[in-house]
């Protein structure tokens, strides 16, 4: 009764924040932030309530789970697309490498360019408006919302939000190979915005934007310290930025610039916290919602994203894979099947076509985007351990509770051949969820087994900043 009535009350809230979201998350036309003079009055209102900034902050998690952002682009649409994880190609296209096309508006049925310019555009959008909610919560927020906790949450929350989307946007737009290639840390790649205003802001060095992510986290973390002891398995928080998220979110980051101490410390912190196990069975989850630390909620998904899910004869639209790659992907042998994630509760399949379509995003009760899953920490475990052996222990405890046997558990000597299993396995845990494309990055993996046709290389890696940026963003001339 306690989780219905405040599944009932979050519904309430986000019809709430849908609505205010017109009046005061507007869009500009020519700008990525949202800031108008006209809305100072509506923004006044809005923040004399402590449901207002409950609605102002819900509006900004419903702003994360559009199209452009992790409803599409930024998850399951254009990164694992690039990565190749679909047979599907669009009307108008008839090569999977026009999808590379980052340079013109004609991409052959893709549209890359264009869904690149909406994702930048509306990462900034959410990261403006979380600018503009800590700057109301710093100037009512003692006034307005009289809980300690509760202040402490807003904010951590905020931060957390600005530092995940920054560093996504660094992802996609910063160098390959961070960590790996000596000169990444030092190439320009975003900005970095901490206020709602017009000015315009440099690109930063990839390591200066390390830091300024770490900081906002390292931050969030501290307020929400009263949340340490929180099991999440019976938890609305996970539909928020919680304590054990924004330490999975370190986790994520230091590993991504090769911080071992930092990434471990922060990764076991939450397998030991969470209150959170790896799950065995799938069964009406094939999303795995009882391992995400943190998740967005897409209100009617089942509707919003038919035309990519949806189960059917055939396929036009959908993200379907064909099943000679599903075997080889999935590591399917004739009628053996140990993996849950290759049987009926995680794909459908038809044989008449020999084609299969994810589950993740049509039987998904929840109705739930993951950002980070549990499985995610003994993957960074495994990467970020010197004992080969230790290692490949952390790999395989993921890979017995898909189902694999013990007797095949993998085993490796060195990093390369650690890099091999790590990513057979990343690629299987995270299919339709937008993480593998970073990871072939960061690793600067060029080749695709399960897509001959395609060769990946650093200028398809790295993003090109859309053409409003380079128009209307910082330039040296500008600062002069």
């Amino acid at each position: 009764m306690k989780r219905l009535k405040s599944q009932y009350i979050f519904r309430h809230v986000r019809r709430v924040a849908a609505g205010l979201i017109g009046c005061c998350l507007l869009t500009a036309c020519s700008d990525w932030f949202d800031v108008a003079p006209k809305t100072d009055l509506t923004a006044e209102k809005l923040y004399s309530t402590e449901s207002g900034f409950e609605s102002a902050l819900t509006g900004i998690y419903l702003s994360m789970v559009t199209t452009e952002a992790y409803g599409g682009n930024m998850s399951f649409g254009l990164l694992d697309q690039l990565a190749q994880e679909y047979d599907y190609l669009p009307d108008g296209a008839v090569d999977q490498t026009a999808i590379y096309n980052y340079a013109t508006t004609t991409s052959a049925g893709f549209a890359t360019k264009q869904k690149l310019a909406q994702s930048w555009l509306k990462l900034y959008n959410v990261i403006s408006n979380c600018n503009n909610f800590l700057k109301w919560l710093n100037s009512k927020g003692d006034q307005v919302i009289r809980n300690e906790n509760t202040r402490n949450s807003y904010r951590a929350e905020a931060l957390a939000i600005r530092a995940y989307c920054h560093f996504d946007l660094l992802r996609a737009w910063g160098p390959w190979k961070y960590g790996i290639d000596a000169a990444a840390a030092s190439t320009k790649s975003i900005p970095y915005r901490v206020e709602t205003n017009k000015e315009k802001m440099p690109l930063l060095p990839a390591k200066d934007v390390i830091e300024k992510v770490l900081k906002d986290l390292t931050q969030a973390k501290e307020l929400l310290a009263a949340e340490k002891t929180l099991r999440l398995e019976d938890s609305n928080r996970r539909f928020r930025f919680n304590y054990h998220a924004v330490n999975a979110l370190l986790a994520r980051v230091y590993c991504y610039v090769g911080d071992a101490p930092h990434a471990i410390a922060c990764a076991q912190d939450v397998i030991d916290h969470c209150g959170l196990l790896l799950s065995s069975s799938n069964q009406d989850d094939p999303i795995l919602f009882s391992e995400c630390l943190v998740a967005l909620n897409m209100y009617h998904m089942q509707e919003t994203t038919s035309r990519l899910w949806a189960d059917g004869d055939k396929f036009s639209t959908q993200y379907f894979i064909r099943q000679e790659r599903f075997d080889k992907y999935f590591e399917v042998s004739g009628s053996t099947r140990e993996d849950m994630r290759t049987k009926s509760a995680a794909f459908y399949e038809h044989s008449s076509t020999k084609t299969a379509i994810s589950r993740k995003y049509n039987t998904n009760p929840h109705e739930a985007v993951p950002l980070i899953r549990l499985p995610e920490m003994y993957f960074i475990l495994c990467e970020m351990t010197n004992d080969m052996t230790a290692s490949a222990k952390y790999l395989n405890l993921v890979r017995n509770k898909r189902g694999y046997s013990k007797s095949v558990n993998v085993s490796y000597t060195n990093a390369e051949g650690r890099l091999t299993a790590l990513n057979k396995e990343f690629r299987k845990e995270f299919y339709a969820e937008g993480q593998y494309w970073f990871f072939l990055k960061r690793h600067g993996i060029t080749q695709l087994p399960y897509a001959q046709n395609v060769e990946l290389s650093k200028e398809r890696f790295v993003f090109p900043l859309p053409d409003a940026e380079k128009e209307y963003g910082w330039t040296a001339a500008s600062e002069q």
